[in-house]
């Protein structure tokens, strides 16, 4: 077969030869950004009960103070404040919609200025950009939004993912290496943006425990990273995106559901969901790492790994933990990273990976995997389907 160099430009082959990028994608830049009203995970029964005048429901408080109790968070970010909700006190679906289609995209350009900046480059070099989002439904949406916000270019290439729950991030990542790889010298923004506004909705007598769930695990936020591939001599690439994949788990579909009705974002968290997800973690990995373990040394040791996981809640990494075996410490970062502010869906692995950066950087800290090149990124979603990316620490 001839080489690369040896195929004429002129041919189709030689054309889509000189398209693609010498090199693996990688995370040139992270940026987060969160509303400013915080509402610690201790005091949150009595404010969500009080918020949504509920405290006549006295049977149902201790369940919900209960469930806030074992999610491991410490506090969560939210947009809609006691004032908001006091103007809107209907929530109608109407209400919500319109209050997503203002908060989200700016919200998300916070996030996106943040990862700009790090950067170091001007927006106007972004060529596409992916937005993932599991609130809204406007046309146009946020990622027009964007494109003014940011002052982007009229022509960058937009796609937009939603309804992908937590998997969603990883998603928009594995979207961002392909058209990276795939097309020299772009350089794409992707921005995950989540408001639980929209499925923020008074608990009901016939509330149970695990129907309860979303409204004492989920907080809002927005994550954004640069990817490129061939980075030039001002760009400082994280992380290498080695390969990525995704797994469907057969006969799940019912585990993990998401769907917008007349009362906002619905659907169903199976309580046994995180034994489910430890239980198929590890085949999932051995297949994504299936065709490069001669890279990672022919053997994969899960301890020799650094780890960007979608938290979910603490029973989920207990699980995992349990699952590969890890050694404490080991999902410090996605432990942090729901601490501090909740599951934020999609946009959370992009949290726990600016974390895993973090902690990488400072040896003495919590976690440190400064010495350990190869790592993964994970998240799950409806499906029940499982994103898998094998990460190569670049500095």
């Amino acid at each position: 077969m001839a080489s690369s160099s040896s195929i004429p430009a002129t041919t189709v082959r030689g054309i889509r030869v000189a398209q693609r990028a010498d090199g693996p994608a990688a995370v040139l830049a992270i940026g987060t950004a969160n509303p400013p009203h915080c509402v610690p995970q201790g005091d949150y029964p009595d404010y969500y009960f009080r918020v949504t005048n509920s405290d006549h429901l006295t049977d149902l408080k201790p369940t919900f103070a209960k469930l806030c109790g074992m999610t491991g968070i410490g506090r969560r970010f939210f947009h809609h404040t006691d004032e908001l909700l006091a103007t809107h006190s209907d929530l109608s679906l109407d209400a919500r919609l319109d209050v997503v289609a203002t908060a989200a995209p700016e919200l998300a350009a916070s996030a996106a200025a943040n990862a700009i900046a790090e950067w170091g480059r001007p927006a106007g070099d972004i060529t596409h950009l992916v937005v993932s989002t599991n609130a809204g439904s406007h046309a146009p949406g946020t990622d027009v939004r964007l494109v003014s916000l940011l002052g982007l270019r009229h022509d960058v290439l937009r796609t937009v993912l939603q309804l992908n729950g937590c998997a969603s991030g990883c998603a928009a990542l594995r979207l961002a290496k392909d058209l990276a790889e795939n097309n020299r010298g772009v350089r794409v923004l992707v921005a995950c943006v989540e408001l639980t506004v929209t499925a923020f909705h008074a608990p009901h007598e016939a509330d149970t425990f695990d129907t309860l769930i979303p409204q004492g695990l989920f907080g809002d936020g927005a994550g954004a990273i640069i990817v490129g591939a061939d980075p030039d001599v001002h760009e400082r690439p994280l992380f290498e995106m080695v390969s990525a994949s995704q797994y469907v788990i057969p006969d799940t579909e019912h585990m993990l559901t998401m769907q917008l009705g007349s009362g906002g974002i619905g659907g169903t968290i199976a309580t046994g969901l995180p034994r489910l997800a430890a239980g198929i973690v590890e085949r999932c990995l051995l297949d994504a790492f299936g065709n490069h373990l001669a890279v990672v040394g022919g053997v994969v040791e899960w301890n020799n790994l650094f780890w960007a996981v979608h938290p979910g809640s603490s029973a989920m990494l207990d699980h995992i933990v349990r699952a590969l075996r890890l050694a404490p410490g080991k999902l410090a970062a996605s432990r942090t990273v729901v601490r501090e502010y909740g599951n934020m869906l999609g946009a959370t692995v992009i949290f726990v990976l600016d974390e895993v950066r973090r902690q990488r950087e400072d040896p003495e800290g919590e976690g440190a995997s400064h010495d350990e090149d190869w790592g993964v990124m994970m998240g799950f979603g409806p499906g029940f389907t499982v994103e898998t990316m094998l990460l190569h620490a670049a500095t």
